[in-house]
């Protein structure tokens, strides 16, 4: 277990801190946003309308062009000061997300280059439950491309709940009371797709070094579960397949992948909550037209 630098109960202070400062130094660039809500299968989807994306798109085709010619293009190598939050352990530290959707969007980054498509480590759980327990929220992985990930520095992302202003704290709490379990693993009838849902104790926050170890341990299980490779430890391994994972304080849920865009829409771990994204009405229009569970069968393994 690495040892944990955070202060207790002073995280969701210095996002705030932090947001207010970023933002007047102009590098936080928040996306604004409008959104619907679309039925779908038993959920009532959060779609988010990003009305200002092209300077996320500019971003990454400038990446592109640095990449193209060799030159050192790593977003968190070195960070940008203004985005720092909080040193979290010896192996993570947490930034602000720079092109954020979400308000106080966290990312939780190794401090090493560890590439985003290995397997996570008992290190990785430890510093994203430092950051569970101080507030209540949503903690998910896109393991790979395919799985919606944007940066190839390993780092695991964290946002407040509830997701959207209205409705659950998460659109898809619905579809979880009908779990099949069979002791703490099993299954959601809901989900079209393959994946592998877990409980959590009620009380787990509690402890979160025993939190990191126990959600470690179900990880291990439920990709073996999944048909993918079982990682052993802290040795670095690399993912046997691209996936989506989403913690929360109360259950875990994997979603192997098959590809990153439903049509044009990229779908990210977000997508599996029930929280999606589209850059016009012309998607949005595809989206309602298909159905978003639809589209998350079609980016995951249909069963």
């Amino acid at each position: 277990m690495t040892d944990i630098l955070l202060e207790k109960g002073t995280l969701w202070k210095e996002i705030v801190r932090r947001t207010e400062h970023a933002l007047s130094a102009g590098a936080l660039l928040s996306i604004p946003t409008e959104y619907e809500f679309i039925e779908d299968s038993g959920v009532r989807f959060f779609v988010r309308i990003l009305s200002a994306l092209k300077r996320k798109a500019d971003a990454r085709k400038q990446q592109e062009k640095e990449s193209v010619s060799g030159k050192r293009v790593n977003p968190f190598l070195p960070y940008e000061k203004n985005l720092f939050v909080a040193d979290i352990s010896e192996t993570h530290v947490a930034l602000l997300n720079k092109f954020n959707v979400v308000e106080h969007h966290l990312l939780i980054v190794t401090k090493e280059f560890e590439d985003q498509e290995t397997l996570l480590t008992p290190d990785d759980f430890d510093a994203l439950w430092a950051c569970m327990a101080e507030y209540n929220g949503l903690g998910f992985y896109n393991g790979g491309e395919a799985a919606g990930a944007s940066q190839p520095h390993k780092h695991l992302q964290m946002v407040p709940l509830p997701l959207a202003p209205e409705g659950p704290q998460i659109p898809i709490d619905s579809l979880l009371l009908s779990a099949d379990l069979k002791g703490d693993i099993g299954a959601i009838p809901g989900f079209p797709f393959l994946h592998i849902f877990a409980r959590l104790g009620n009380n787990i926050v509690m402890s979160p070094p025993d939190a990191a170890l126990r959600t470690f341990e179900l990880y291990r299980d439920m990709l073996q579960r999944a048909g993918m490779n079982r990682t052993g430890g802290k040795t670095i391994q690399k993912q046997t397949g691209p996936y989506c994972l989403l913690v929360t304080r109360q259950w875990m849920l994997i979603v192997p992948r098959s590809r990153e865009f439903f049509e044009s829409v990229s779908i990210n771990s977000l997508g599996f909550a029930g929280a999606l994204l589209v850059w016009n009405d012309r998607q949005m229009e595809m989206l309602k037209s298909s159905g978003p569970m639809t589209a998350l069968r079609s980016v995951a393994i249909p069963v």
